[in-house]
This record gives C-alpha cells, sequence and structure tokens, in this order.
C-alpha cells in the first residue's frame, strides 16, 4: 500500500507549470506532472490518498493524472502528542498491520519513531521535497523498498 500526499508531493510549492489549462479553478494544479500517475499507476501496490484533498483528489486530481479512483483515508479530528504529523495514526489504522510506503513532504524523525513503535509491518516514510515535488528518485526509491517487500 502506497499513501499519497497530493499538495507538495505532487503539486509542488516551488514547480513549474506542466498543464496549462488545466487547473480546474485551482492554479496549483498547473503544476501537476501528468508523468507521476504513469510512475505511480506501475507500482506493484495499491494507492491510497492520503490528503486534506479527501474526496476532492479523486475528482479532480486522479483524472489529470490519470490515475482511477483510490480509496481515502478519513483522518480522525484528534491531534497526537508530541511532534507526530497528525496524519499519522490514521495511517498506520488504516494499514491495519499490512506493510505500507507514505510519500508526504511533512513526515519527520516522530513519526518514523511512532510507526516503528505502533506498526509491527514494514513500513516506509518518504519524504519528498515541496519545493520539486515527485522525482523520479523518490518513485524509484518506493519500487525498491516494494522489491525488497516480495523478492
Amino acid at each position: 500500500m502506497l499513501f499519497l500526499d497530493v499538495d507538495g508531493p505532487l503539486l509542488p510549492f516551488g514547480g513549474s507549470s506542466s498543464l496549462s489549462s488545466a487547473d480546474a479553478g485551482n492554479p496549483l494544479l498547473a503544476r501537476l506532472d501528468p508523468a507521476h500517475g504513469t510512475w505511480l499507476g506501475a507500482l506493484p501496490c495499491e494507492l491510497v490518498w492520503a490528503t486534506t484533498w479527501m474526496d476532492d483528489a479523486n475528482e479532480v486530481v486522479a483524472p489529470l493524472l490519470g490515475l482511477p479512483a483510490l480509496p481515502v483515508v478519513d483522518f480522525p479530528g484528534e491531534d497526537p502528542p508530541g511532534r507526530v504529523h497528525w496524519k499519522t495514526p490514521g495511517l498506520v489504522a488504516f494499514a491495519a498491520g499490512r506493510p505500507f510506503a507514505w510519500l508526504d513532504d511533512e513526515i519527520g524523525a516522530a513519526d518514523r519513531d511512532w510507526v516503528a513503535t505502533h506498526h509491527p509491518a514494514p513500513a516506509l516514510l518518504h519524504a519528498v521535497d515541496a519545493r520539486h515535488g515527485l522525482t523520479r528518485d523518490d518513485v524509484s526509491t518506493v519500487a525498491a523498498w516494494l522489491r525488497h517487500l516480495s523478492p
């Protein structure tokens, strides 16, 4: 399973425009790279939205990337203690003991520690540089991790 954030990884904050006319009312959508849909869709895992976009990711982002509708994590309303990202407990709960990777621009050491303590299966928490967004190297890291899970 691969959890995907939108703002930062797929919509870089410092990126250039790829799609000129398909902004659907949001000028940041011009920063989507259609290649990301191909890269992500080729990974041998279930893709899941882990974003504040919630169901809007399926209505707006997925079609622009050529992805089908994906499951969406419904996050609890409580913030976890300390420096743990508010998404982290919800992702662990959604994974329900299954291995997962997570692509987000806000992953930190506290999240890695929390997942290591609270999640029994392997997990890859990969921080994407929000200035540039998802790169081929980021996707290659996930692909290598997935290969390691099932040689």
